[in-house]
């Protein structure tokens, strides 16, 4: 499975060539990238990372919880540390079946 999280308010650098330290730098922290196997319960997800945007999770599993409510999927990981800003934070993913 692979994982891909992006802001929706990226910098977009002039170009490769010119983009700056410091637009590296916010490029890396809003985005999130992770892949490898993983187990699923029925409502627990644990993710095994072998490779990952911060290779501080390589070689790490991560643990989400998943339930089914109605027409949506909702996952909720368990507190960690945002890559942005290092804040200790829960994230909650819904996905809604469109009718």
């Amino acid at each position: 499975m692979l994982v891909l999280v992006l802001r929706d308010d990226r910098p977009r650098p002039a170009s490769i060539e010119k983009a700056t330290p410091e637009q590296q730098a916010a490029l890396f922290r809003s985005m999130l990238a992770y892949g490898g196997t993983y187990k699923f319960d029925g409502t627990r997800i644990e993710h095994h990372i072998d490779i990952s945007w911060n290779e501080l999770w390589t070689g790490t599993t991560v643990i989400r919880d998943v339930r089914k409510e109605g027409d949506k999927i909702i996952y909720t990981t368990h507190p960690a540390p945002l890559s942005g800003d290092g804040k200790m934070s829960v994230t909650t993913l819904i996905w809604e079946k469109v009718k």
